[in-house]
């Protein structure tokens, strides 16, 4: 299975759910999901923002080789599930490919009312550890439904 992560930049939101999901993966024991991130207005190649690499270090995720990618249609339809930041990354991901199996991250995972995940970019650091909070509980339910399906 294929997990892709969508947000506006690639440097943010789902930079650090590609990481998170990649620990939460390995350490659930699955070794068939491959997590990979995109972004709907990425520049090629970007580092992680220095705020998302601290935040990173502090939760022992390694965002260091972390390289933006701006979304594709073959990188939409190589994916088997597509978590979302936004209702406007879902718009984005159904116009590369209408078949999409595409959702918004926020609630997806916890079983709660979808929502859009805030972008932490030009924020403080507090903003970005309350991201990657939401982003780790999203991810770890998301994972836990694919383990038991």
């Amino acid at each position: 299975m294929r997990i892709l992560f969508v947000c506006t930049g690639n440097t943010c939101r789902s930079a650090l759910a590609e990481a998170i999901a990649r620990r939460v993966v390995s350490e659930s024991g699955h070794d068939n999901i491959v997590v990979e991130s995109a972004g709907t207005q990425a520049w090629e190649g970007s580092p992680a923002t220095d705020a998302a690499l601290l935040v990173g270090v502090e939760r022992n995720l390694d965002l260091s080789g972390h390289r933006s990618r701006p979304l594709t249609a073959e990188i939409v339809q190589a994916s088997d599930l597509i978590l979302v930041m936004s209702p406007s990354h879902m718009t984005q991901v159904r116009d590369l490919d209408p078949g999409a199996n595409v959702h918004l991250l926020g609630g997806y995972g916890s079983g709660g009312r979808a929502h859009t995940i805030e972008d932490p970019f030009g924020g403080d650091l507090d903003d970005y550890r309350a991201t990657a909070d939401e982003l780790q509980k999203e991810i770890s339910g998301v994972v836990s439904q694919i383990k038991s399906a």
